[in-house]
């Protein structure tokens, strides 16, 4: 059964200790089998906090992180760069903490960022990108987590927007610590075809977050929902899809998102159809179906 998630972004920011329990009380009640957890600052989340919530709620768990301003891997001072190689070790040592497999995120510069690249400076920032994400995921090796990149669309980064991009940016780093995460969202996009691109990912396939191509819940949009199923499926992906979309009620996450308008009468209605729509396309049930249709 593939795990059908959601992302806490749909309701909060930040997620903290202290909010942690409500929120994810919200996710299991409303059906979800996974949850992705995102670390946007360390510190905020503790292991022992986030365990708890985790086996209290039955929830898998997955990690994301925050490209905020300031943390860049590229065309950076060096006290940047090493500040968030720290802010991604934190992330990793989250995710081995709670017993998720994958941090995933836009692990190469701050969201939004953007400068123009001609070819040569494509070629040398991504040499400099391998260097400093290289320690990363040497330490998500030792710790038993996969780092997942996500390309970005052209108007939040113009460093890496596609996966032959990624591919090419990370060639000699992907492997057992190292794959890609992908977005429907920014695949719709950027890519000519998302089931091509899912194709093109193949084997370093990590993790896939999902969501309308309005940035809203999946389902009843424009994106080749069945296409993109059966080219996950072609490529072996076994992992979750989580809805990612965001709160407009957290200013700072908003505005990143670009979320100018309600997606859904409410949050929860986002979820709650989101998930409904995923486990009719992939056919996964609904948890606690099987043993209610084993009783008498």
């Amino acid at each position: 059964m593939r795990l059908l998630g959601v992302n806490t972004w749909v309701w909060v920011s930040p997620l903290t200790d202290e909010n942690l329990d409500e929120v994810l009380s919200r996710v299991a009640d409303l059906g979800f089998d996974a949850v992705e957890l995102p670390l946007e600052r360390p510190g905020l989340l503790s292991v022992e906090r986030v365990r708890g919530a985790l086996a209290a709620h039955g929830l898998t768990p997955y990690v994301v992180g925050a490209m905020a301003p300031g943390r860049d891997l590229v065309a950076a001072d060096p006290e940047v760069v090493a500040a968030t190689q720290d802010y991604l070790r934190a992330c990793v040592d989250l995710a081995a903490g709670v017993g998720a497999t994958s941090v995933c995120g836009p692990f190469y510069a701050a969201t939004g960022r953007t400068w123009r690249l001609d070819a040569e400076a494509r070629d040398a920032a991504y040499g400099e990108w391998r260097e400093h994400l290289a320690p990363v995921v040497e330490h998500a090796v030792a710790a038993g987590v996969r780092l997942g990149i996500e390309p970005l669309n052209r108007y939040e980064t113009s460093l890496v927007n596609t996966v032959d991009q990624a591919l090419t940016g990370l060639d000699g780093l992907l492997g057992e610590g190292l794959g890609l995460a992908l977005d429907t969202y920014h695949l719709n996009i950027e890519e000519r075809s998302s089931a091509d691109a899912v194709r093109t990912a193949g084997q370093h396939l990590a993790h896939v977050q999902v969501c309308g191509n309005d940035r809203g819940a999946p389902g009843g949009d424009q994106t080749d929902w069945d296409g993109v199923l059966a080219a996950l499926d072609e490529v072996g992906y076994a992992g979750p899809l989580v809805i990612e979309s965001f709160t407009g009620d957290n200013e700072t996450i908003a505005t990143a998102a670009s979320i100018w308008r309600p997606l859904a009468p409410t949050q929860d209605d986002l979820a709650r159809d989101g998930l409904a729509f995923l486990r009719r396309l992939t056919g996964s049930p609904t948890p606690g179906a099987a043993a209610r249709e084993d009783q008498p």
